[in-house]
């Protein structure tokens, strides 16, 4: 299967170095060309969970060079969110009959790129995979994550089977048939975890202590959750159960609600947010792909959600420097989204916790 890997840095060099080490035929796509031509000197090399190798790229070049048509049985998107969306359509033309689009940003990426390229060119993917790249051509893997894909329509197919198998050669990869489902159980936690710890400067752990940042927590994955199952999806458990327990369109089972939100501070207390270290490098967010998406699919859905857009609003004047990371934060969002009303939406459920 040949393959093009649109961004080499820390998640699209340690798919494409483990592709190569397995004698995959693989090209990268860089920015520019001073990326390029280091990565072709040093090769690729990779440290750390899922042991060491080290490998030659030979073809590397910018995204730019690649010009010929039906060349690419899979492309796979490995860039920031807003980058995956605006290259995107200009790829499609890469692809050989029957090829395959995979992006494997967070948030809502995936289902913004079908709704605009159609299901037929592009596969759901989501990572778990988490790197950092020290230079280009050179990474640690610093857990053994994994890749998630599937069909955006759901079921299975002989498509998402191929890739799978192709790509299992060089990472984990999980196949679901509710991949909308686990698109948002992903959304969630990025909403409430990611997100908050980033505009407040501080781990999960850190802030979950706090009475108002357990406060903007409950409302942040309350609205969440409330604009999943108004559109019609059916969150996918991952890490934990995507509907808290005792859950009929806001928290309320104290005892059980407090072992949930233990078993996600297992996984995720102590991380430093992706998003903070945006801020720290100056670099764009992926907010429109998170929070901004909930509030966008809210709008369509006619749930209100306004704590939501006030974390939005939040991190603009961050990224714009009008304001810094900050715990004080977490009371000015709960104050600034009180009188708008408490936006969760009450669902009936079944015996197993889906909307009924």
């Amino acid at each position: 299967m040949k393959t093009l890997i649109v961004g080499a840095g820390a998640l699209g060099g340690i798919i494409g170095a483990r592709l190569l080490a397995a004698g995959g035929d693989v090209s990268l796509a860089t920015r520019n060309a001073k990326a390029a031509e280091e990565i072709k000197a040093s090769g690729l090399r990779v440290t750390g969970v899922g042991g060491d190798l080290s490998t030659e790229a030979r073809d590397v070049a910018r995204l730019v060079d690649y010009s010929v048509s039906g060349t690419f049985d899979l492309i796979i998107l490995a860039t920031k969110a807003q980058d995956a969306i605006d290259v995107a359509p200009s790829l499609v033309r890469l692809l050989a009959p029957g090829g395959t689009l995979l992006p494997i940003q967070n948030g809502g990426v995936p289902l913004t790129l079908a709704s605009r390229l159609g299901e037929r060119d592009v596969l759901g993917g989501l990572s778990n995979l988490t790197a950092t790249m020290l230079r280009p051509g050179l990474y640690e893997q610093t857990n053994a994550g994994y890749l998630l894909i599937g069909e955006l329509g759901g079921g299975e197919s002989d498509r998402s089977e191929r890739v799978y198998q192709w790509l299992s050669r060089a990472v984990n990869v999980k196949l679901t048939p509710n991949f909308r489902g686990a698109v948002w159980s992903k959304l969630l936690l990025n909403c409430s975890v990611t997100t908050i710890g980033a505009i407040a400067g501080l781990t999960m752990r850190a802030y979950i202590d706090r009475r108002e940042g357990r406060e903007l927590f409950r409302r942040t994955y309350d609205e969440s959750l409330s604009v999943a199952l108004a559109s019609g999806v059916r969150p996918e458990k991952m890490l934990v159960d995507p509907i808290p327990p005792g859950w009929d369109g806001r928290n309320s089972s104290r005892e059980a609600y407090s072992l949930w939100l233990s078993e996600i501070l297992t996984g995720y207390g102590d991380a430093k947010a992706s998003m903070l270290q945006d801020f720290e490098r100056r670099r764009t967010t992926e907010i429109a792909f998170i929070n901004g998406y909930v509030v966008d699919t809210g709008r369509q859905f006619g749930v209100s959600t306004p704590v939501n857009a006030a974390i939005v609003e939040t991190v603009h004047a961050i990224t714009c420097g009008q304001s810094s990371p900050d715990p004080n934060h977490l009371q000015q969002i709960l104050e600034t989204s009180v009188d708008k009303g408490d936006a969760s939406v009450s669902f009936p459920l079944s015996n197993k916790g889906e909307r009924a």
